[in-house]
């Protein structure tokens, strides 16, 4: 078996959950502690349904090491489904009819958003446009001046509610609908400047987060939040941004998944516009108004929502490793592994050994502490 087949493909999301009570336990388990999205996923191929790879959870951690875990209680699941319903957020989860498709491009698709306004929006053609947060006049004429001709021409403008470029763009597609992706709670605004650009995005397009409800956002969670945006586009601008910037690291995830990056040139002595220069250097289409992005890009071909059929989760059979071998293959894997990022599937290739055999161990190993997951699927090894 190959890591394809034991991963859920980005192509095939995977099915929404069938039941309220399935809906609570899956939240749950991806609010229980060291499980990230990957690890998500797998105990849920792994054990079929929530219920069960919750049961499992405790034993998997133990095994990995840790004693004691205790998963996300009940009550603090119960108390964000409280808060969301009370805010009329709608909870979105990954292979519904409202999740946006183009995010199942992700190798770490959000298994659920938080969606305040009206999910129409999410189904149309998205355009991300994003740039320096002290971004200058003109920086902020000219992402008025493109989110505006976007937008009448059938676009809608993705941002990340950031003061600079992102507020000026959200401001200038209002009318025709925007949406803001947000690093903390979808319910918390950063900043509070723009928290009437917030409320009036909410009634005339969509807000979206991953993050539970009332979560004050962290410097970690930015460019996760930045994944999200490039992963809704089918293509992402950026105007005015610094050599080391949130922006690139939106254009390098469009790159990534194969997303056409846009970016408007700056004068060289700018430091807010080296970052477009480098990336118009590299190859990123030159922009100087949307006629530019229009003649870029594929004629609009509005992807809709997906239908799916809901068939029960495929049994996958269980490897049962004694503990000498699987004492071994940790240390294979992190022998392996080191500060710098290493793929999943390289990781496998280099051992030389079944992926059905590695994933697992990978998951305990993850639970335990001993390896860190950054977005992409790239491992490290924890210091």
């Amino acid at each position: 078996m190959t890591e394809k087949d034991t991963n859920p493909s980005s192509t095939h999301p995977p099915l929404p959950p069938t039941s309220e009570d399935e809906q609570f336990f899956r939240l749950r388990l991806l609010r229980s502690r060291r499980v990230g999205i990957s690890t998500y996923k797998r105990l849920l191929i792994e054990h079929g349904t929530a219920q069960n790879a919750l049961a499992a959870l405790p034993e998997v951690a133990r095994a990995a090491g840790v004693e004691k875990y205790q998963i996300c209680p009940e009550g603090v699941v119960q108390a964000e489904l409280k808060a969301g319903r009370a805010l009329g957020a709608r909870l979105v989860p990954q292979g519904s009819a409202h999740y946006p498709e183009p995010l199942n491009d992700l190798p770490d698709a959000p298994p659920f958003l938080w969606m305040l306004g009206d999910p129409t929006f999410l189904h149309k053609p998205m355009i991300a446009l994003v740039g320096a947060r002290n971004a200058s006049s003109l920086g902020t004429r000219m992402a008025r001046s493109l989110a505006r001709d976007l937008g009448a021409q059938g676009y809608v403008v993705v941002s990340g509610l950031a003061r600079g470029v992102d507020a000026a763009a959200h401001l200038a597609a209002l009318d025709k609908g925007t949406i803001a992706v947000q690093a903390g709670g979808v319910d918390t605004i950063y900043p509070a400047e723009n928290t009437k650009l917030a409320v009036d995005i909410a009634a005339k397009g969509a807000r979206l987060s991953e993050q539970p409800i009332g979560l004050q956002p962290m410097a970690r969670h930015f460019p996760a939040r930045n994944r999200i945006i490039s992963g809704l586009a089918q293509a992402t601008i950026v105007v005015e941004a610094a050599a080391k910037s949130g922006s690139l690291i939106t254009a390098r995830d469009a790159l990534d998944l194969g997303r056409d990056v846009l970016a408007v040139p700056g004068h060289p002595m700018d430091a807010r516009a080296s970052g477009c220069n480098m990336l118009i250097r590299d190859g990123a289409t030159l922009v100087r108004d949307a006629s530019d992005v229009i003649e870029a890009l594929a004629p609009i071909a509005p992807r809709s929502a997906p239908e799916l059929p809901l068939e029960a989760p495929a049994e996958v059979p269980k490897d049962r490793r004694n503990l000498q071998e699987t004492a071994a293959l940790h240390q294979k894997i992190l022998s392996r592994l080191g500060p710098s990022p290493l793929a999943e599937d390289q990781l496998i290739r280099d051992l030389g050994a079944p992926s059905s055999d590695v994933s697992p161990v990978l998951v305990e190993l993850e639970l335990d502490g001993s390896i860190d997951r950054a977005p992409g699927g790239l491992l490290t090894r924890a210091s």
